[in-house]
Order: structure tokens, then C-alpha cells, then sequence
């Protein structure tokens, strides 16, 4: 796209140099001003920036000292923007249709009108029509030193189907004709196992499993985040272990002249602060499926705080690696844990709220008897069998 704002921009630039000081002896009083939709340009989505139609009317731009800006999008159906972040944030106001926004990492949100969407600053995610019919909404976001958009790879065919399977409540008619995947790839299947050796600081059969999963196309930095986040389910100590056998699996494979992709660091910037705190607890909320409360919350409230602003903040922030791996990596390591039954329940629960299926998950159970063990496998079996009945309560 030219810019949502390119349009908007020029005229706000010109009324902002008619009232500046050196144009004193032409100058008028600021005055409301009327812009009818009818005298609005009509502007089309760069092909780069959008897949399908989206259509860019009623540019705007504050005068200064203001520096909103934004437009009216309209999108046909199956348009969808390409992954961007804004330095500033983003706000959107749904104004027709039903449509769909992701964050990295996230399942995707149903969108309707008198939707009111809060786009943080620097969040990687994507919007846009469902496959239904149009979408309309309004785009709203401030400028940092010019910019107000950052426009990055473009949202897959692929990308979007796994969206609409993974959609909640009031998603569009058609995600129901895009089933959620029915199979593990390789490359999820190796997680588990990954998650479980670094769990019982097995370095041998982990030195296998992590072989297995470069092979399968886990990048090294997805390993990496991987191992990292397995400390706050498995401790430092064999988090670092973990981390260690990792870097001698990448020099030996090197040696060998295999050039594992290297993948991409997280690329937002993560919160600070109350803000960390707030994004920790929306995230934690989502994926336990409401706010986490409990008798061992109430006595010892700093552990939902340390939870809240670390774990679902610091770490399931990053958008360097999906909620379905996070959680497939979570289960693992928790089923190879004794005495996590509770927790590897509640994890089993969350692998279906992120968009993994019943079937994917009873692969994730055979695929830890076949690598791991039949006692790791059976307490993730009867977690799954917990989490399956527990969720079909939920629909009755």
C-alpha cells in the first residue's frame, strides 16, 4: 500500500503549512472541518502489503500538534493484510462484516462490528476479512518520527487456514470447513520428546531428539526458545544442560557440513513494568481459559505475579516461536515430570484452546511411548482423556 495515510498526509501537510507563522499574513482561524465520503480518493492495497482486495477510503491526518492518522479499510472477502507491527500501536473500530486478527503466536479473534480492536506497539499480527464476505473497519495510529506502519512477510494461504481452524467463539461460517489439523509434523513431534529428555536430563536420547527435530526443519533459534522457556517447567539446571548439548548438536552438525537454518530472533519488543504484567495476564487468561485463581494463589499471591509477568509475559511474549509449539514442549516436559499431573492437565487443556487437535495430541501421546516411555506416555494419556472431558462439558 502507498500508505494508509499517504493521502491523508499531504493534505494535512498543506492545511498545517496555511496556518503556520510564516504564512501569517494569509493565515485563518482554525475551523471544524466536514470531508463528505463522497470527495474522498479510493485507494487499493499494494499487492505486497495485502492478499486479495482491500480497498483504503477516507484518509485522514490530525493537524499537528496531533499525529493520528488512518483511513477506512474495506476488504473483500479472504483480503487480509501481511504481518506488520506499528511503532506506536494501533487501534481498529469494525464497522461492517466479520473478519479476523491474529497476534503472533495466538489463535486468531473473530472480529464484528462495534468491535473496538487494541493493537499493542511493536505486536507482530495481521487483519482481515473471513471467507464468508466483506470487512470494513477503521484503522487509527500515531506516527514515530514519520512512520506509523512496518510492514513485514505476507500472511500464507496456509497461515490463514490454520487461523480460521483456530478462531473462537463467533467465528466466521466457513472456519468450520477448515477443520483444525488432524496431524503432528514431524517437527512437532520432535518437541515432546526434546521437552522430555531435558526434563529427566537424559543427554543422550536428548542429543537424538534434537537431531531429529533439525532435521525435520526446527531452526536453531526455535530450539533455543524452546530449551529456554523449559526452565521455568524444568529448573535452570537442566535448562542450561539442555542449552549445552544443543550448542555441541549444532558444531557437530556443522562439522558434518549440515547448515541448519539459523530462523529469526523474537522481533518485538516485550513490556515493562505494569504493562508486562497486563500482557502476562491476558495471556495467562487466554490460554487457562479465564482468570487463574486458587487457594495456593491466595496464599502465595507473588507466585501468580511471578507467573503473570515472566513466564506469560517475558517468555510467551516472543514471537519467535507459536503458542502450539510452546504448549506441545509444555506437555512434554510435564509428563515426564512425577507429581505434575495437575499442572500436565491444565497444559492439555491449553494445547486444545491454542489450536491443537484431539488427534495431534494422541499423537503427542504415542509419540512419547514410542521415544520416551510407557509411564510418561500414560499420565499424558490420562491427561488428555481429562482435558477431552472436561472441554465437551464446556460445549454442553
Amino acid at each position: 500500500m502507498k500508505s494508509l495515510l499517504c493521502m491523508a498526509i499531504s493534505g494535512a501537510a498543506a492545511a498545517a503549512g496555511a496556518q503556520s507563522p510564516g504564512n501569517a499574513a494569509t493565515a485563518v482561524p482554525p475551523v471544524v472541518e466536514v470531508r463528505t465520503a463522497s470527495s474522498s480518493p479510493v485507494a487499493t492495497g499494494a499487492r505486497e502489503n495485502f492478499t486479495g482486495i482491500a480497498r483504503i477510503s477516507s484518509p485522514f491526518q490530525a493537524l499537528p500538534p496531533g499525529r493520528a492518522g488512518g483511513a477506512t479499510v474495506s476488504f473483500e472477502a479472504g483480503a487480509r493484510t501481511a504481518w506488520h507491527t506499528h511503532p506506536l500501536g494501533q487501534t481498529l473500530i469494525v464497522t461492517a462484516g466479520l473478519g479476523m486478527v491474529q497476534q503472533q503466536g495466538q489463535a486468531a479473534r473473530a472480529i464484528r462490528p462495534g468491535d473496538v480492536v487494541t493493537i499493542p506497539a511493536n505486536v507482530r499480527h495481521w487483519h482481515g476479512a473471513g471467507p464468508d464476505g466483506p470487512m470494513t473497519h477503521v484503522a487509527i495510529a500515531e506516527k514515530e518520527d514519520g512512520i506509523s506502519v512496518a510492514w513485514q512477510d505476507k500472511v500464507t494461504d496456509q497461515d490463514y487456514r490454520a487461523a480460521l481452524a483456530s478462531v473462537g467463539p463467533g467465528a466466521p461460517a466457513a472456519a468450520r470447513a477448515y477443520p483444525r489439523s488432524e496431524t503432528l509434523s514431524a517437527r512437532q513431534r520432535a518437541l515432546p520428546l526434546i521437552a522430555a529428555f531435558t526434563a529427566t536430563s537424559d543427554m543422550p536420547r536428548l542429543n537424538a531428539a534434537l537431531n531429529r527435530g533439525l532435521d525435520a526443519g526446527l531452526t536453531i533459534s526455535e530450539a533455543k526458545e524452546v530449551l529456554v522457556q523449559l526452565y521455568a517447567y524444568a529448573g535452570f539446571p537442566r535448562s542450561l544442560n539442555a542449552l549445552g548439548e544443543l550448542l555441541k548438536v549444532v558444531e557437530a552438525r556443522r562439522q558434518r557440513g549440515i547448515q541448519d537454518a539459523q530462523g529469526r530472533d523474537a522481533g518485538m519488543t516485550v513490556a515493562t513494568g505494569n504493562e508486562l504484567i497486563m500482557a502476562g495476564r491476558a495471556n495467562q487468561t487466554e490460554i487457562s481459559g479465564g482468570p487463574v485463581q486458587g487457594a495456593v494463589f491466595e496464599f502465595a499471591p507473588v507466585i501468580n505475579q511471578f507467573l503473570q509477568a515472566h513466564l506469560f509475559g517475558d517468555i510467551f511474549e516472543r514471537d519467535n516461536l507459536d503458542w502450539q509449539s510452546r504448549e506441545l514442549a509444555t506437555v512434554g516436559a510435564l509428563a515426564a515430570t512425577p507429581g505434575a499431573e495437575a499442572q500436565l492437565r491444565s497444559h492439555m487443556r491449553a494445547s486444545l484452546r491454542v489450536g491443537l487437535s484431539a488427534a495431534q495430541l494422541r499423537q503427542l501421546v504415542q509419540a512419547l511411548a514410542d521415544g520416551v516411555g510407557p509411564e510418561v506416555a500414560s499420565r499424558a494419556s490420562e491427561a488428555l482423556a481429562q482435558a477431552l472431558a472436561a472441554a465437551s462439558k464446556d460445549r454442553t
